[in-house]
């Protein structure tokens, strides 16, 4: 591995890469971990996921005011505190995206406004998993096409596994951003936007280089963000043709966080 003490930042993925196997919590010493990543090696860690800013906060108590959040794919970011990014979907594209999912038998709609997710569910299962189990701030509604705030993504839920990536990539891919995420989810977000843009505005506020960031990844929805960073890392779980994209590879985030700590180079 390249000397660790080039490092400033370390955006890592959720879904998939710090939660394994459908895991909703953090491993009890994560946090900790993080907390030494900052305090020995002056490494700041960046959630970087699909998930809403509110989940992320919770996920991540103990150090909440101290790291950075790239939210919905890229949608949103924060540091600090501040917002440093917010991309909205124009609404009528959004609202040609929520139909069309809608028709899709039992598919479901998660749409994502900035502080609040928003469903309209067809199984009241899917509100209950997205409320009691991932722990989102959302909220159900009457009619997804009229929420009370702007549109900034809109995913589709499908019980298990997306069986048709294709269709809406046809569909929509040049209107929006189309990426699967972990196993049962597709994102649509606004054009050009993902978890590589998004990451950008944080580099820029901290005078942190694309070089001296290591980004930690899985799935399709992680493709940007290593492609910018100059130290890609994934899991070995991950996808293969992102596996592909690795300088290096490991079991657990916590492991390679526990080399990077005893790494005396």
């Amino acid at each position: 591995m390249t000397n660790s003490a080039n490092i400033r930042l370390i955006a890592c993925d959720l879904d998939g890469t710090l939660l394994l196997n459908g895991a909703q919590d953090l491993q009890p010493e994560t946090c900790a971990l993080i907390t030494r990543l900052m305090d020995e090696k002056g490494i700041l860690f960046c959630a970087a996921s699909g998930r809403q800013y509110a989940n992320l906060q919770r996920l991540f108590a103990p150090v909440k005011d101290r790291i950075a959040y790239l939210c919905e794919n890229g949608c949103l970011c924060y540091c600090g505190g501040e917002c440093l990014q917010r991309e909205l979907m124009e609404a009528d594209l959004a609202r040609e995206i929520i139909q069309m999912i809608r028709s899709e038998g039992s598919a479901e709609v998660l749409v994502s406004g900035e502080k609040i997710h928003y469903v309209q569910p067809k199984d009241m299962s899917f509100y209950h998993h997205m409320h009691d189990v991932v722990k989102n701030d959302v909220t159900i509604v009457s009619d997804l096409l009229d929420i009370p705030e702007p549109y900034l993504k809109v995913s589709l839920f499908e019980r298990g596994g997306l069986y048709d990536v294709d269709k809406w990539q046809q569909t929509f891919g040049s209107r929006c951003t189309v990426v699967a995420g972990q196993g049962e989810w597709l994102d649509m977000m606004p054009r050009g936007v993902n978890k590589g843009t998004g990451l950008l505005p944080i580099l820029a506020h901290l005078g942190i280089d694309p070089s001296e960031c290591m980004a930690i990844g899985d799935n399709d929805n992680d493709r940007e963000m290593l492609e910018l960073a100059g130290f890609p890392v994934t899991v070995k779980s991950a996808k293969p043709s992102i596996r592909a994209m690795a300088k290096l590879e490991t079991d657990t985030v916590e492991h390679l966080f526990e080399y990077i700590l005893n790494d005396k180079s």
